[in-house]
């Protein structure tokens, strides 16, 4: 980061937000934590922010040491964003503010976008120990696919992309509806009524996986 940009303040909290305190900086992490991305995709991910912002942001953060930049192996040859060892540990920073912000005062009525609404679902979920099951879910949400995979009643996996294997469940949705399905009790059987959530294959394991991850 520019030293001219910095606090200039000897605590640990202000020097993290000398390194992800500029607007946009914490949410191209959020975009991130699931895995890597293209700089398109994170536009997408991202409406609100112009792309010369977003291009400023990304260099600043792999200056910083938080974001590198990665070619795929062919087919692909994409290049991608994506967290280093030390940004990833933002993680459980990301899922705290998304805690905190959800009981702000005036909670925000703003569309939820794909990456949020997993990452909610993820730090929503409670292990079940007394009641374990395993399966592999693929969600869909729009045109956004993720891997979400329960062993003994644990989360062990939440990724972009497609299961490598067929998935016992598929649920699909839309990032809103999934988002109000985690704060709303009664809004699976309605999201389901009305044909905006939709589970096939397992549907015991599709309920179950809401019923631990309901807030």
């Amino acid at each position: 980061m520019s030293r001219s940009r910095r606090y200039g303040d000897g605590c640990a909290i202000a020097t993290a937000l000398d390194y992800v305190g500029e607007r946009w900086a914490l949410l191209v992490v959020r975009e991130l934590l699931l895995g890597p991305k293209r700089f398109t995709d994170l536009q997408d991910g991202l409406p609100g922010v112009g792309p010369k912002v977003l291009a400023q942001r990304l260099r600043e953060l792999e200056a910083a040491g938080v974001v590198r930049r990665r070619t795929l192996p062919p087919p692909a040859s994409s290049r991608v964003y994506e967290l280093t060892e030390w940004g990833a540990r933002l993680d459980a920073v990301v899922v705290a503010l998304g805690h905190w912000g959800a009981d702000a005062p005036e909670p925000s009525d703003e569309p939820v976008g794909a990456d949020s609404a997993m990452i909610r679902l993820r730090s929503f979920f409670r292990p079940q120990p007394d009641r374990p099951w395993t399966a592999t879910y693929e969600m869909r949400l729009g045109p956004y696919r993720f891997t979400t995979r329960v062993a003994g009643g644990n989360l062990v996996e939440m990724t972009r992309g497609e299961p490598h294997d067929p998935p016992d469940t598929i649920i699909d949705s839309d990032p809103d509806t999934l988002a109000r399905v985690l704060d709303e009790e009664q809004a699976l059987t309605e999201a389901i009524g009305n044909g905006r959530l939709t589970i096939t294959g397992d549907d015991q394991a599709g309920h179950r996986l809401f019923g631990a991850a309901r807030s």
